[in-house]
């Protein structure tokens, strides 16, 4: 006598395989909205330093010549740097999303590029302030704040290296697979409009 496999058994494998196809093709993928929920936790924190600079300064004012007159030309020239290289990643996106690697990678070294010359920029102007760490309020504020977005520059730095590497042939990143530049640049672009900030905060008012 021949037995049929019970019916129960068929349905219980295909709804098994079901979820797996689902997350092959990117159905019920959650690593960018989980990667929001990240920037938004680190805009509150810097946030949280935004909101203390501005308390202290008002509730503890400095007294006379204790607030140094920061140079404008080396932090403007550095947002020039960060704005452009924002506009030098998307270009990049749009490359590899239209199906050219070798047109994105160049645009993605560039950016890195641009952010390193920031990085550098910023070092300098470390080297060339006239107060130190721990000199005042004010000094430890602008320390904790610019030193605070400079690791996040840094990390960006390398994850657009690490992405540039992953759109080699071969690569990782590909125009149907394009989450890892698309979060890096959504990164990158955070911390350009947390420089932005900062700039306004600290050099501006």
């Amino acid at each position: 006598m021949t037995s049929l496999a019970p019916s129960s058994t068929v349905v219980t494998t295909t709804s098994l395989a079901q979820p797996v196809e689902a997350v092959e093709h990117g159905h019920g993928d959650f690593r960018m909205f989980g990667l929001l929920l990240f920037l938004v936790a680190d805009g509150m924190t810097f946030a949280g330093f935004f909101a203390a600079y501005l308390t202290f300064r008002a509730v503890n004012p400095l007294p006379p010549g204790s607030n140094y007159e920061l140079e404008l030309l080396l932090p403007s020239l550095n947002t020039v740097l960060l704005v452009v290289s924002s506009f030098t990643f998307h270009r990049g996106g749009k490359q590899l999303l239209a199906g050219n690697r070798s047109g994105c990678r160049p645009w993605l070294l560039l950016t890195a590029a641009l952010g390193s010359a920031f990085l550098a920029g910023q070092m300098v102007e470390y080297f060339s302030l006239p107060f130190g760490l721990t000199e005042n309020l004010f000094a430890s504020t602008f320390y904790a704040l610019t030193g605070f977005h400079g690791l996040h520059v840094t990390l960006g730095v390398i994850c657009i290296l690490v992405v540039w590497f992953q759109t080699r042939d071969q690569g990782r990143v590909t125009a149907s697979e394009p989450f890892g530049l698309e979060a890096a640049e959504l990164y990158w672009h955070f911390v350009d409009v947390i420089w932005l900030v900062l700039f306004g905060l600290l050099y501006v008012l």
